[in-house]
């Protein structure tokens, strides 16, 4: 239910575990072998004996937010601070590499200007700050001043 939020929260820098379609049961489990939080506008999940007993955590988003809403929710309640983006596909650290490793699968034009390119170390997916990443900036760059403004 939160997949777009778990896509901003890597952006962000935040270590994030997202399985599309998870049973509730599952995600707790998961969650509490991980040490993780969970965070969910699902209100019955937070009734499992788990959060009760307060031996999993987690975060209530309210319900009817909008995506942008959701990110400046989740970092202000759960006191997240901005780090350095991981991969948005599977959570794994970027690592900065040469512009002759990705040559084969960064399209030419994009060789030409840009001049930093980072690999998934888990998926070995590319990334490169391409026009997106103006967008991406401005995002982190609100939410940090926000943060700032607390």
């Amino acid at each position: 239910m939160c997949g777009g939020l778990a896509r901003w929260l890597r952006v962000l820098g935040v270590d994030t575990s997202y399985t599309p379609g998870i049973e509730d049961r599952a995600l707790a489990e998961h969650a509490r072998a991980e040490g993780r939080v969970v965070v969910s506008s699902d209100g019955k999940l937070f009734e499992r004996r788990l959060f009760t007993t307060g031996e999993l955590g987690g975060f209530r988003l309210p319900v009817g937010l909008t995506l942008d809403e959701q990110v400046r929710c989740a970092v202000r309640g759960l006191r997240l601070s901005p780090g350095f983006p991981r991969c948005t596909r599977c959570n794994g650290e970027l690592r900065a590499v040469s512009r002759a490793d990705v040559a084969d699968v960064v399209p030419a034009r994009s060789l030409v200007w840009a001049k930093e390119f980072y690999r998934c170390a888990v998926c070995a997916h590319v990334y490169w700050e391409g026009t997106h990443w103006r967008r991406i900036h401005a995002v982190r760059n609100r939410l940090m001043a926000e943060l700032d403004g607390r």
